[in-house]
């Protein structure tokens, strides 16, 4: 007997209680958490946070979405066998986070701002979005509105619509919490965020 890939579901999200367990005060430890940057004193790199929603086609914040990122070093080197440059630190690039906790149904990661990984591709953080009603998890770039020569010649994004690239640019900010970068993502409608076939 062949076995097949079980279809993608709608039902749920469990991502509460199997993924993001500790957030949510489960008595389960999880692999990733919202704070890359903890147990490494020496990272080496710009600290910041990443704070953003998950909108849907109204524009109203999805309240269990959950998001994950990956990112490479403040180096450009990731974290993974298939880098096989030296990470200059612990630090290990994944995180992990639901919206369900915070009163504005908001993602707040602490991080680096991450280097060129390769001197092509301008500093940018992968993400992937989890959330009710889609069938399959969505991919797309966080790029930072500050990096505007690295931007200019990424490859990525010179593919995008220039009246759609705004869409993957999170705007810096800086408060006595230190430097924050905004990025919102919009699952549907006008400014709806540019999702990647990966």
């Amino acid at each position: 007997m062949a076995y097949k890939q079980t279809p993608s579901q709608t039902i749920g999200p469990f991502f509460a209680y199997g993924l993001t367990a500790e957030q949510y005060g489960y008595a389960f430890n999880q692999i990733a958490t919202a704070d890359l940057l903890a147990g490494v004193p020496d990272m080496d790199g710009e600290r910041i946070k990443i704070v953003g929603r998950v909108l849907d086609g109204n524009g109203a914040a999805v309240s269990d979405a959950m998001i994950e990122i990956w990112q490479a070093d403040g180096q450009g080197r990731y974290r993974h066998p298939a880098d096989d440059r030296i990470a200059n630190s612990g630090f290990r690039g994944f995180g992990r986070v639901g919206t369900g906790t915070d009163d504005q149904a908001r993602f707040v990661f602490d991080t680096i701002k991450p280097a060129s990984v390769d001197g092509v591709q301008a500093p940018h953080i992968t993400i992937c979005i989890f959330a009710r009603g889609l069938l399959n998890h969505l991919f797309t770039r966080i790029y930072f509105d500050d990096e505007v020569n690295a931007n200019a010649s990424d490859p990525v994004l010179a593919a995008v619509p220039d009246d759609r690239r705004h869409t993957l640019l999170a705007r810096r900010g800086e408060d006595v919490s230190g430097i924050h970068y905004t990025f919102d993502i919009a699952l549907q409608g006008e400014n709806e965020t540019v999702f990647l076939d990966i």
